[in-house]
């Protein structure tokens, strides 16, 4: 079940799509890098009485390019999530995020919280490990000029997809293919929006999410800490040091379950997240 029709705000950096369904308080979700809002269409069937807001965010996958000159670093992406939430006039927001997704929002809660009464962080970058290892090597080719572009059309293959440094690992039950292909292909055809990726790519650095932890104490909120144990890339370690930074955090652990816990688990997620927003 999908969120409803595509509507669009206008930040600073540019203009965001994003999908709305539902009344109540409002539970704005925070996907990953080359992924966009599907990621977490399993998972809002379980959330009734809620204002579900699912944007696809400039990571890669988005379908429209920000600004020339829009600030795509960690802190910046901080910024859009924050002129988003702002834009849509919310308030009391609880904020769920995966993956690349969790590393901005430990920036959103420490440096923009405001908004944010609730934070739900699943498998996702954090400390020394914003990228992962296996994929370091795409960092590293964004800096070589026309190598994204010449990724991304490698990428057209399902066969290369699948590679752990692509989607392969991500998933305990598999990615479809189709979807990884539209992933995909917003940054293969627009030179705009792979722009946008190269820039977010450049842009990550460790420094940042080990930053944020050190400030993490400081959010006033509750927080949910939903990890799939099965994760190669984002050990349950992780989850546990995060617990121990916030003021008010618990850990919940989800089995068969890897980084992208919203497709291997979605009804045990929007369980956890239900309960956790009543």
């Amino acid at each position: 079940m999908a969120a409803g029709a595509t509507s669009e705000i206008q930040v600073p950096a540019g203009t965001i799509r994003y999908r709305e369904q539902g009344d109540g308080s409002p539970v704005v979700f925070v996907h990953g890098l080359l992924v966009d809002g599907r990621l977490w269409d399993g998972v809002l069937p379980g959330l009734p009485g809620r204002r579900l807001i699912v944007p696809d965010w400039p990571l890669g996958s988005h379908c429209r390019a920000l600004v020339d000159d829009a600030d795509l670093t960690p802190p910046g992406l901080a910024q859009i999530v924050a002129d988003a939430l702002a834009a849509l006039d919310l308030d009391d927001v609880t904020l769920v995020a995966n993956d690349t997704g969790g590393a901005i929002a430990q920036l959103v809660v420490t440096r923009h919280p405001q908004r944010i009464s609730r934070l739900v962080l699943t498998n996702c970058d954090a400390y020394e490990n914003f990228l992962p290892a296996m994929f370091k090597p795409l960092q590293l080719m964004a800096h070589v000029p026309g190598a994204s572009r010449v990724l991304l059309e490698a990428l057209r293959s399902a066969r290369v997809r699948n590679l752990p440094i692509a989607y392969g690992g991500l998933a305990e039950s598999g990615l479809d293919s189709a979807l990884t292909h539209d992933w995909l292909e917003p940054a293969r055809t627009d030179a705009g929006v792979r722009r946008d990726l190269t820039k977010v790519v450049r842009g990550i650095s460790k420094r940042y999410t080990i930053e944020a932890a050190r400030r993490l104490h400081s959010f006033g909120g509750s927080t949910l800490i939903a990890w799939g144990r099965d994760d190669p890339f984002f050990k349950p370690r992780y989850a546990e040091r995060l617990a121990a930074e916030f003021a008010d955090a618990r850990v919940e652990w989800i089995g068969d379950a890897r980084a992208f816990v919203p497709i291997d688990q979605p009804a045990r997620l929007a369980a956890l997240i239900d309960e956790f927003t009543r």
